[in-house]
């Protein structure tokens, strides 16, 4: 059986990015689980795209989030940062089910 995840790689990438800025392709290709060749292509795309800008320091590279850019997507009416927001939240989170708000479950 073939197993699926809720969010894409470049979603999953992103978000190991905003973690950690200074974060080597080959963590981050690990962190994924994809190869280092498909973390420097998706990097390239989400730097391409105007998601992410990279920095070279030394023989390093810091990544930053452009957090204000809008979502590519014609349903998510969200920034960057309001998706990373809502990704990385933890606690006293409310979730809006059916039209009803819960609280977010521990």
């Amino acid at each position: 059986m073939n197993s699926w995840g809720f969010l894409t790689t470049h979603a999953r990438v992103l978000l190991a990015i905003a973690q950690d800025p200074d974060i080597r392709l080959r963590d981050m290709a690990a962190a994924v689980g994809v190869t280092e060749r498909r973390a420097h292509t998706i990097v390239a795309d989400l730097t391409e795209s105007g998601y992410i800008t990279k920095h070279r320091t030394g023989r390093r590279n810091r990544y930053e989030v452009q957090s204000h850019r809008q979502v590519n997507d014609d349903v998510i009416q969200l920034t960057i940062g309001d998706v990373l927001d809502l990704l990385t939240r933890t606690s006293d989170a409310t979730v809006k089910v059916d039209g009803e708000v819960k609280d977010h479950p521990q």
